[in-house]
């Protein structure tokens, strides 16, 4: 067993094992009927109840002829307590061979110790499975992060706040799908695979099916496939599940993240921006507890009004006010002095985003939604009516990161063909003609939005990177 072999630990731990083994008990054991979690234990507690409980040990204190040790299953901690004269020579033996980490079975009765520490006082034991490695007793530090993300499994043992993190990640999931519901959206699944990936400007991963003998890619958007939905007559729609790009890796950044769509028939951004807003205060409260969430040492407040600011004007204010005056060459050395790194290729346009991405956005703490972006950055957003080089379109940023845009949808087909057709350049076989047909065949006009699930957990929680809220995030390959 590479990498285990010939620890200490281990081999005692086995040896452990063996002894039970000659004991009578099987080291890896079956189903145990409980009478309840341990959570349901402790909250309809009463002094002489009999009950079956079942968790894996996190600390045992051997006293002689007793033994308290700390049993824990997932829902809660409970005390249990092994006695001597209660099992007899034989049970009690048996249970000095128990390590931390083990997972065992208790029948027994309940009873309230002198400290007041509720406490099942054990009258029969199962071994239900022996762990063979220890578990670590300290699992934090920055020296550490690497390897708690390699064995979560290990960091949500040992720590606690993590354990709460990714239960309060489960309890959003479950608020952002109520919240939805209630509001009259239907929930959706649309493939994971397609012939072209779409809906976004980004590097999709590729896979090839066998049987159709073709390549595909996996989604690195949900939105195409929704709005064939609206076309096919639903009013209200969003869909929660996977995205996969095949990008960089970054503290805001992962390969694999979940996103939620939705789109609305008959609204447009305004009406996204109330969505979102009361969407992410309806978490906060109902989740979080609190408005100022974030780190403790530089809460963000989301009370309402929330800031709106204009593209253009961020870029004022963190460019020069002439900005917009100057040549691209000017423009090139001025955010260079500044020490951003521009491509050569790039026109004004992406020097322009440029500054906005790496300056204007990690400056936008507080809630912003910031409007009316340059409308070739953005082709499948309808156009503002009082100016058509800007789009009518939203992005929410939060602690310095884009959570959420929201656009007023385009449903001219003949537009979006221009568009989509001036994206891909020569490349026309990728102009996705099916999205086009359906548009000819009557989108309503409809506001839409993409919220990216895992940011927005990390500024609830105050988590450090986008791999804090995610259970397994994709790490690079060990040496």
């Amino acid at each position: 067993m590479k990498g285990t072999a010939g620890n200490e630990y281990r081999e005692q731990r086995l040896e452990n094992m063996r002894r039970l083994k000659e004991l009578g008990y099987r080291p890896f054991g079956r189903a145990f009927e409980r009478t309840d979690r341990l959570a349901g234990i402790r909250a309809a507690f009463e002094d002489g109840k009999r009950v079956a409980v079942a968790g894996r040990l996190m600390t045992v204190r051997d006293m002689g002829k007793s033994i308290f040790c700390d049993l824990h299953d997932g829902s809660d901690r409970f005390q249990v307590y092994a006695q001597k004269k209660e099992l007899g020579d034989d049970a009690f033996g048996a249970f000095q061979f128990l390590d931390v980490g083990d997972h065992i079975g208790v029948e027994g009765t309940l009873f309230t110790t002198r400290t007041e520490e509720p406490t099942v006082k054990i009258e029969r034991w199962e071994l239900l499975a022996k762990a063979l490695l220890p578990l670590p007793e300290k699992w934090h530090g920055l020296r550490d992060v690497e390897a708690r993300y390699r064995q979560r499994y290990l960091d949500l043992i040992a720590n606690p706040a993590v354990r709460e993190l990714f239960d309060r990640r489960s309890r959003a999931i479950r608020e952002i799908r109520a919240f939805m519901t209630a509001r009259g959206y239907c929930e959706v699944e649309t493939p994971m695979l397609e012939r072209q990936a779409g809906g976004a400007a980004a590097k999709p991963f590729i896979t090839h099916y066998d049987s159709l003998g073709a390549d595909m890619a996996l989604r690195i958007a949900l939105e195409l496939n929704l709005k064939r939905l609206l076309v096919g007559g639903y009013d209200k729609v969003f869909e929660l599940n996977r995205c996969f790009r095949n990008e960089g890796l970054s503290r805001t950044h992962a390969p694999e993240f979940t996103m939620m769509e939705m789109y609305e028939a008959y609204t447009d951004a305004r009406g996204m921006q109330g969505i979102i807003q009361d969407l992410i205060l309806h978490l906060a409260d109902k989740v979080f507890g609190t408005r100022k969430v974030g780190s403790e040492a530089d809460p963000i407040d989301l009370e309402p009004p929330w800031r709106e600011a204009n593209y253009a004007d961020l870029v004022r204010d963190a460019a020069g006010e002439d900005w917009y005056d100057l040549d691209v060459d000017a423009s090139r050395r001025r955010v260079e002095e500044r020490g951003l790194t521009t491509d050569p290729a790039w026109g004004k346009l992406l020097i322009t985003h440029e500054v906005y991405e790496k300056i204007v956005e990690k400056s936008l703490v507080r809630p912003t939604f910031v409007l009316r972006f340059p409308a070739e950055l953005i082709p499948l957003a309808a156009t503002c009516e009082d100016d058509p080089s800007a789009a009518d379109v939203f992005e929410l940023v939060i602690g310095g990161q884009e959570i959420a845009p929201g656009y007023t949808e385009l449903n001219d087909p003949l537009a979006q063909r221009e568009r989509l057709a001036q994206q891909v350049g020569e490349e026309q076989d990728r102009l996705d003609e099916d999205f086009i047909t359906a548009l000819e065949h009557g989108m309503p006009p409809a506001g839409g939005m993409g919220v990216g699930i895992d940011r927005l957990l990390v500024i609830l929680a105050g988590a450090d990177s986008i791999r804090d809220v995610i259970l397994f995030p994709q790490l690079r390959l060990k040496k």
